[in-house]
């Protein structure tokens, strides 16, 4: 799994993006495992041309239709479902909207910019915010990572003692 190849790509390719999901907590410093990369973007043509491009880029397929290697168009990345797809770099879920609709518009302003190093940046939604999608989706999975989200949380708030 290289999720650094991947955001490098979205990124070389300016597709606008919010990475959330595991990754997205990792980077925030909560202690979970993660086995694919999540991506909420933005559905208007010229962007969803661009993530298409970078898709195609890293022979992306969907992962239901393994072996056929059946790849997302462009149509189909314009909708609000998600697309769980497999790249030669790892497992990416190229996400049209979630919990209750939401979208990149309504999540950007809760992405802050995140320097990767070596001048990749990425927006990555806000531990907050994945803590409320967390509790708005009730899975049990959900259920069970919310107590390091809100650890971590907790810690991330706390002073630090500079002595």
């Amino acid at each position: 799994m290289d999720f650094r190849a991947i955001l490098t790509a979205l990124e070389g390719a300016n597709v606008r993006y919010v990475l959330v999901g595991g990754v997205a907590a990792v980077l925030h410093g909560v202690p979970v495992n993660t086995f694919d990369l999540d991506v909420v973007h933005a559905r208007d043509p010229e962007n969803v041309a661009r993530l298409a491009a970078a898709l195609r880029g890293l022979d992306a397929c969907y992962r239901q239709h393994l072996p056929k290697r059946l790849a997302p168009n462009e149509r189909d990345l314009a909708l609000p479902g998600h697309r769980l797809l497999m790249t030669r770099h790892g497992p990416l879920d190229v996400l049209g909207a979630i919990v209750e609709g939401k979208g990149y518009a309504e999540l950007v302003e809760h992405a802050p910019w995140v320097d990767l190093s070596d001048g990749l940046r990425v927006r990555v939604l806000e531990l907050s915010e994945l803590i409320e999608l967390k509790r708005r989706l009730g899975r049990d999975k959900d259920r069970a990572q919310l107590p390091d989200y809100l650890r971590t949380l907790e810690a991330r708030r706390r002073p630090t003692d500079s002595r």
